[in-house]
């Protein structure tokens, strides 16, 4: 199995905050993030945002990647 990477450029508390501001059906329980624990995140938003794994892995990215809100 390939790892999985997300590359933050700003910690996760900021981009998960960040992702709640854009999109209000998220929770800190969604959100709920470990090193390591990638999958897990990226299956409950794939979910809940209703897109694949790559437009996930991109959106997490874009917002970390931006000072301001991301979409």
């Amino acid at each position: 199995m390939n790892a999985i990477s997300i590359k933050l450029q700003t910690p996760w508390e900021e981009v998960k905050e960040r992702m709640k501001e854009n999109d209000l059906r998220l929770t800190d329980a969604d959100l709920m993030y470990e090193p390591g624990h990638e999958e897990e995140l990226l299956i409950r938003l794939e979910k809940i945002m209703n897109k694949t794994r790559p437009e996930v892995i991109a959106y997490i990215e874009s917002i970390s990647a931006n000072e301001g809100l991301a979409g």
